[in-house]
């Protein structure tokens, strides 16, 4: 019997959703970051057994927005609860207690009829003792289909959360090719990794207000060679200066990582071009949010 279905990873920003979706790949799909919010839209993987095929979404954070693109990350989480065949609740281990956006999600939950299945991450942080009280605090607010404590960074319990989702996930077909472990387009994930190194090498409330656009994505003619342009918006100038650093230093070093990594999931040599550009207020507008590819 093979099995197909929709998994739908949801929490708290930065309680390392992507660095599980990456894990149960086994290869990098979602950027990844130590900051907050840093997964803007849902990202589909495919992981294909010989007897399953398993779409995963990676969803943004689920918190408080303060903005037009904080609505559109929180309701992208919230509407995929009902739209597939098994959720996981990430939350970590290390909390002593279900904060007030864990309880919040669990209060969306348990309107949802799809089975749940609870993740501790980052127990090799804590004693057996610790996660042993965490696990009985959440299942004193919620029944959970199983509990699964993980650490995400060491793959521990990986396989088991892949087992787990098996059991549940219902008969049916292929959605995607065998070669396939993304639906997300070339160009969009090349932008996210422009985000990711600012995101690394850019400190305080600059990078949540980055946006990276390509703007041309061609293969050079009889040449293993991609050409790359990108335009990074920011939303005030000053954002604008360090993001370009002094004579260029900090687009320098965010244009050489990305590119890096650009590279590694192409598997072919890019020319990267990157420019910087201020919208104010760019995560209010409509227009900058469909532009940017958030609507």
């Amino acid at each position: 019997m093979f099995k197909s279905g929709f998994v739908s990873i949801v929490g708290r920003p930065n309680v390392g959703k992507s660095t599980l979706t990456n894990r149960l790949l086994g290869e990098k799909v979602s950027i990844v970051s130590s900051k907050p919010q840093t997964t803007r839209n849902t990202i589909r993987t495919i992981i294909n057994t010989d007897t399953s095929q398993i779409i995963i979404l990676d969803t943004p954070g689920i918190h408080k927005p303060k903005n037009k693109l904080g609505e559109y990350m929180v309701n992208l989480a919230e509407n995929t609860l009902n739209e597939v065949d098994v959720v996981l609740f990430m939350t970590e281990a290390t909390d002593e207690r279900p904060g007030a956006g864990d309880i919040y999600i669990i209060e969306q939950l348990k309107a949802v009829k799809t089975p749940v299945i609870l993740i501790l991450n980052k127990i090799d942080l804590i004693r057996k003792e610790q996660l042993l009280e965490r696990i009985k605090k959440f299942t004193e607010l919620m029944e959970f289909e199983s509990i699964i404590p993980i650490s995400a960074i060491s793959d521990e319990g990986i396989d088991i959360v892949l087992n787990e989702i098996t059991k549940l996930l219902p008969e049916g077909p292929k959605f995607f090719p065998d070669d396939m472990i993304t639906d997300q387009p070339e160009k969009m994930i090349a932008a996210e990794l422009i985000r990711e190194k600012i995101l690394e090498l850019v400190q305080d409330e600059v990078p949540h207000g980055t946006g990276v656009e390509i703007m041309s994505f061609k293969e050079r003619q009889g040449k293993d060679l991609i050409d790359i342009e990108a335009t990074i918006y920011c939303e005030r100038g000053t954002h604008k200066g360090i993001l370009i650093g002094k004579d260029g230093s900090m687009l320098k070093k965010i244009g050489t990582l990305s590119r890096t990594e650009i590279e590694n999931l192409l598997g072919t040599k890019v020319f990267l071009k990157l420019w910087v550009k201020v919208k104010p207020d760019w995560r209010n507008s409509d227009n900058m949010l469909k532009i940017l590819g958030y609507k």
